[in-house]
């Protein structure tokens, strides 16, 4: 399928520009006559995009097709319309490829676009031209292609194999022109006839290394020409594939790798590969994407390549029903490396050497018998085979197991966020695997527990994994895992508090407070659900968390707060205190006046009752506020305040917010404001005063 217009990678906004830069120039030139104020601000405007672009690079190089430019290695949009004018005016005056060195002059610009301004068709064409007639600059070179003897022919008819089978169609021009710019010189000779031969093509390419103008030419014609056979069908698309199959072939490394490097940028090496993929031979598609991962500087999958060349050999010469199926898989995989080909080899060398026999070989080359002493790969490397190659089975799942067994579930966890997104199906398969009861006991049975691995299969557990968490947090003999265990059990979404109340009926006094406070945190208390049985538990941290579940339970909450006042432990009577801050039950007023009134309690304590005594708008409190604020008479018998506490700080604002009218009240916070200390004056509202 022909990827979409913003998907098809393109030159870099810097490189665009300069075109379009100059295409406008060219244009101007073409409308105005010399001299003409419009043209000196667009040979500016070129010039300064050149220097921009060439800070850090030698040179700007961009070849020329009939309707685009290829300009490090990228195709143009064909529907761009500046930069289209600029490539059909460039290929009318059969111009292949521009140079553009530093220090380029606005003269040479000016000087080359009044050669291309003139229309081609009226004897104006740069090339070809006579020996030594070509126009060129110190800092800028047009290089021509050379068709002389050659007929680019689109309306003959088919009428055989060969070079006749090319004569129908436009894949004709594709192979001509490329031909044509393999075989080009720089102008200086001009040929009578421009043999196609793949091989003859072929040793023209390897003979103009490091040329990067000629280099964009023909990666040019290489790209159109995979963009072409994408969608052509019948005899001479045939003859096509077959002739760009050979040329690639005949290719030398070297000059492959240089090709397809196409300016460096990986993302337009994989849109090559990936439009060959579609369209070009098999053998073809598999020298592009050796190619493409050595010029990347990165290794792919050993295991890859040899499954992908066990496939090409399929597909080349396999049976009738092996053929289509072997071809449409290849070419499948190959598009699915594409996402990802930084993968090592992590074999050992013998290992490969056989896994690369078996590539290579068929059964009736290597005898059962004869063949090495099979090596047992590594259970990682077998799980990352199966993400490559998109199957999963009996062996993946025995490696999963194993790899499982000896607590490095992580690194099956980093193959997969780096999975190609065609293995999306393997990866619900090994992640099942890996959540299934046996695995997740063994994950939680290492010690320490691997929280980060657990962290990304949370998500995928039902309530039997959940079960298995249970049981770790009650078995576990680790303080540090069972906290762990509950910060992640009480953030599920799923529906536990069945199962955690079942585990409230284990004897250890861990278990049942870490499963109360596992329902407290999770509010999935089952239906119908009381903790009174616990509230009095022999342990004060038991009482103390049931009672803590118990005031989040609207049907318990009075019972938990007149429970947890009563109790003896300083932690639960504070539980209890913190919840009547804001609601007091009229049942437990007279407790909560006998903390406040006694001093063991604590200021904390009675801190905590003087303010949930001062929200108390009824009469019956207000005599234990005015103990409270009672310091005595002096020696002159008038009355004082006692010595300033925080617990006094919180009598005198009660009175102030609540009883200002009460006379005994008022009498105290008289002497409060009148009080020589800031805080004691600050305690009495500025309403009550």
């Amino acid at each position: 399928m022909e990827p979409a217009r913003s998907e098809r990678a393109a030159p870099s906004r810097d490189l665009n520009e300069f075109l379009v830069e100059l295409s406008v120039a060219l244009h101007r030139y073409s409308m105005y006559p010399i001299g003409h104020p419009a043209l000196a601000p667009a040979i500016e405007a070129v010039v300064r995009r050149a220097e921009q672009l060439m800070h850090g690079r030698p040179s700007i190089a961009f070849g020329v097709a009939r309707r685009q430019l290829v300009i490090d290695g990228v195709m143009t949009d064909p529907e761009h319309p500046v930069l289209r004018r600029l490539a059909e005016s460039l290929h009318r005056h059969h111009i292949g490829a521009v140079s553009v060195m530093q220090g380029v002059q606005p003269h040479e610009i000016s000087e080359a676009l009044q050669l291309l301004a003139t229309e081609a068709d009226r004897g104006g064409s740069v090339a070809p031209a006579p020996t030594g007639q070509i126009p060129s600059w110190p800092h800028l070179k047009l290089h021509p292609l050379t068709f002389d003897g050659l007929a680019i022919v689109g309306d003959a008819p088919l009428t055989g194999d060969g070079d006749d089978a090319l004569q129908a169609s436009g894949g004709s021009e594709l192979w001509i022109g490329l031909a044509s710019a393999a075989l080009s010189s720089d102008g200086s000779e001009t040929e009578s006839s421009v043999p196609t031969e793949p091989s003859a093509v072929a040793r023209a390419i390897d003979d103009h290394a490091g040329a990067e103008a000629y280099d964009q030419v023909i990666v040019g014609y290489l790209v159109q020409i995979a963009n072409e056979l994408k969608t052509a069908s019948g005899d001479t698309a045939n003859e096509l594939r077959r002739r760009t199959s050979r040329l690639i072939a005949s290719l030398k490394p070297g000059t492959l790798r240089r090709l397809v490097a196409m300016g460096g940028n990986e993302g337009q090496r994989e849109q090559f590969v990936l439009d060959a993929t579609h369209g070009m031979a098999i053998d073809a598609v598999l020298e592009i994407v050796k190619a493409a991962a050595d010029a990347s500087g990165q290794t792919i999958s050993h295991g890859l390549v040899r499954m992908l060349s066990k496939l090409a050999t399929h597909a080349e010469s396999g049976s009738d029903l092996a053929r289509p199926r072997a071809d449409v898989e290849l070419r499948e995989q190959v598009g699915r490396l594409l996402e990802d080909w930084r993968l090592e080899d992590p074999n050992p060398e013998a290992y490969g050497r056989v896994l690369q026999h078996l590539a290579t070989s068929t059964a009736a080359e290597t005898p059962r018998m004869e063949m090495p002493v099979a090596v047992h790969p590594e259970p990682l490397r077998i799980v990352q085979m199966c993400l490559e190659a998109g199957a999963f089975g009996p062996l993946a799942e025995r490696a999963i197991d194993e790899i499982v067994g000896t607590g490095h579930v992580s690194e099956v966890l980093d193959l997969l966020t780096v999975r190609p997104e065609a293995a999306a199906d393997v990866a619900d398969l090994v992640l099942a695997r890996l959540t299934n009861p046996g695995a997740l006991k063994a994950i939680l049975e290492h010690d320490p527990i691997d929280v980060a691995s657990l962290d990304s299969l949370l998500p995928r557990l039902s309530l039997v994994g959940y079960q298995q968490l249970l049981g770790a947090l009650a078995s576990s003999e680790s303080r540090a895992t069972r906290r762990k265990l509950v910060d992640r059990l009480a953030k599920t979404e799923l529906h536990i508090g069945a199962l955690i109340a079942e585990y409230l009926e284990d004897d250890r006094w861990y278990v049942q407070r870490n499963m109360l406070v596992l329902l407290e945190r999770s509010g999935r208390v089952p239906e119908g659900f009381s903790a009174v049985r616990w509230t009095t538990h022999p342990d004060a941290r038991v009482r103390c968390e049931a009672i803590r579940l118990q005031l989040t339970l609207p049907y318990e909450r009075e019972l938990g707060i007149q429970t947890a006042l009563s109790d003896l432990d300083p932690r639960v009577v504070r539980l209890g205190l913190a919840a009547v801050q804001y609601d007091c039950p009229f049942e437990v007023w007279g407790r909560v006046t006998e903390l406040a009134l006694a001093p063991e309690s604590g200021d904390e304590m009675r801190l905590l009752a003087v303010t949930a005594l001062g929200r108390i708008h009824h009469a019956s409190v207000v005599d234990g506020l005015l103990h409270l604020a009672d310091g005595g008479r002096s020696l002159l018998g008038r009355p004082r305040l006692p010595p300033k506490t925080p617990v006094l700080l919180a009598v005198i604002r009660a009175l102030s917010e609540s009883w200002s009218t009460d006379p005994r009240a008022a009498t105290i916070l008289a002497l409060a404001a009148e009080s020589p200390d800031p805080e004691v004056r600050d305690a009495v509202s500025p309403y009550t005063t």
